[in-house]
């Protein structure tokens, strides 16, 4: 397992709180998530600052050190908790490409047996790119794979078409690796991309929350699809309790556009129809 941490919002803010100082910080989460972290932050520039360690954030200086200078309208966080791949810094969350961040807390069911059906989903021009030995990598190039296939990553994307490449990786892995009835539940597979202007996430098989105001307090509800928000958190965990945090559901996909517009929809929805095999999987996508 591993914690996840999402930031949208119109105006660059401190995110030295949420990572370091609140009461349930993805710093102090370390101390069970030990196995590396990284934080990918978006400014002027079009490409993603990101930053990693492979040791646990509460013992590095540097995770402080990034977090205290990280002000951004976009920022996504992870700690990680190894289930596959070695504790190596190529296997370390936030994945990147061009400008894309990708984090995944979960793991996928027999992954070993099912690894080279998954790779054989992604595009030939993307495969080349994969560093590290996790499976969340892999969903990452996926997941760039499906989008590709409708749009160009290099552009604005409508939101709609970045959750349903979230979707379509979703119901192609569980395809691939989940049985009914088999112990401990299908694939987990909460994800969580950005590419600095628009942010989505799913759920599946993990906890995973929501808040969308500056401060603790207020009610916890999910705000209504087509709400325009001030600010957009994800998280694996309430980062300083109260009644703040909205629970997402199970099978869900949300996400803010670029003008912070939250939507919701279920997998299901998205990824209707035939997705084997890929849609055009050699589409080209070759930013590094």
């Amino acid at each position: 397992m591993c914690r996840l941490f999402g930031f949208r919002s119109s105006t660059p803010a401190a995110v030295h709180p949420a990572l370091v100082t609140e009461k349930n910080s993805l710093l102090i989460q370390s101390r069970e998530h030990k196995d590396g972290w990284g934080i990918a932050a978006y400014g002027a520039e079009p490409l993603p600052l990101v930053a990693h360690g492979v040791g646990p954030a509460h013992s590095d200086p540097d995770f402080e050190r990034v977090s205290s200078r990280v002000s951004s309208h976009t920022v996504v966080a992870h700690i990680r908790l190894a289930s596959v791949g070695a504790v190596e810094l190529r296997n370390s969350h936030p994945f990147h490409h061009g400008r894309w961040s990708f984090g995944h807390n979960g793991t996928l069911r027999e992954f070993a047996k099912h690894r080279s059906a998954v790779e054989a989903l992604i595009s030939p021009s993307l495969r080349g790119h994969i560093k590290g030995t996790t499976d969340s990598e892999r969903c990452f190039y996926l997941f760039l794979t499906r989008l590709a296939a409708r749009h160009s990553p290099e552009h604005s994307v409508p939101v709609e078409g970045v959750a349903r490449a979230v979707a379509e990786t979703m119901s192609l892995v569980a395809a691939l690796t989940d049985r009914p009835g088999v112990e401990g539940g299908p694939s987990a597979m909460n994800f969580l991309v950005t590419n600095g202007e628009v942010m989505v996430a799913s759920r599946r098989n993990r906890t995973l929350l929501v808040s969308t105001g500056p401060t603790c307090g207020g009610t916890a509800a999910l705000p209504q699809p087509g709400t325009q928000v001030p600010q957009f958190i994800v998280a694996s965990e309430s980062l300083c309790g109260g009644p703040y945090w909205a629970q997402v559901e199970e099978d869900d996909v949300i996400a803010v556009d670029a003008r912070l517009v939250f939507h919701r929809w279920r997998v299901q929805e998205l990824a209707g129809g035939n997705l084997f095999p890929p849609v055009n999987p050699g589409a080209p996508l070759n930013a590094a």
